[in-house]
């Protein structure tokens, strides 16, 4: 596995789905700032099309949609379904994840704890769901709400500093002392 962070505000995704997982996907592209999600699912899904609203088509992609999308995720389908959905994407050549059909995911989800622009993750590459929660649960325990303004100072520190000029040792260096003054770590 290799972790990565994709900057979702500038990629466009795909999402297809049904119900209360399709919910959650939504929830969490909503909640990470995606900018151009287009949302398939079921005509008669009204919590799906409520929450997605106007990105919301009321039937399942087709292989021109899937084309234009560079990430999809398939959520709350049957697996004929999601297969079918999924074979397409990867003939586009679309990054894929299918809600918990790891032969059919280029890409995990990890267990998140946003506070801010901070972003704790915990995988186990698919293999133990409840252990990730476990550990999120423990992390959000750990770096409570006050860590949004924690980010939020330590990247305009860095900010200024670039700015100014300061060569990156020295950047990190700042930072670093920040973090010893303020105690954040202790």
């Amino acid at each position: 596995m290799l972790p990565v962070v994709f900057e979702v505000s500038t990629l466009p995704v795909l999402l297809a789905g049904a119900g209360p997982l399709a919910l959650k996907r939504l929830a969490l592209l909503d909640d990470a700032a995606a900018g151009d999600v287009r949302v398939f699912g079921l005509a008669d899904d009204d919590a799906l099309r409520a929450a997605a609203g106007a990105r919301f088509r009321p039937h399942l992609p087709d292989a021109h949609d899937i084309a234009d999308v560079r990430l999809m995720f398939v959520a709350g389908l049957p697996a004929f379904q999601a297969h079918v959905l999924g074979d397409l994407a990867r003939a586009h050549h679309v990054a894929l994840n299918v809600e918990d059909d790891l032969p059919y995911c280029d890409f995990h989800m990890p267990a998140m704890v946003r506070r801010g622009d901070l972003l704790l993750t915990v995988s186990t590459g698919g293999g133990s769901p409840a252990l990730a929660s476990g550990i999120r649960a423990w992390l959000s325990a750990q770096f409570g709400l006050e860590w949004a303004e924690h980010m939020s100072e330590a990247q305009a520190l860095r900010t200024r500093l670039r700015e100014a000029g300061a060569p990156p040792g020295e950047v990190i260096q700042a930072v670093r002392a920040l973090i010893t003054e303020r105690g954040w770590l202790a």
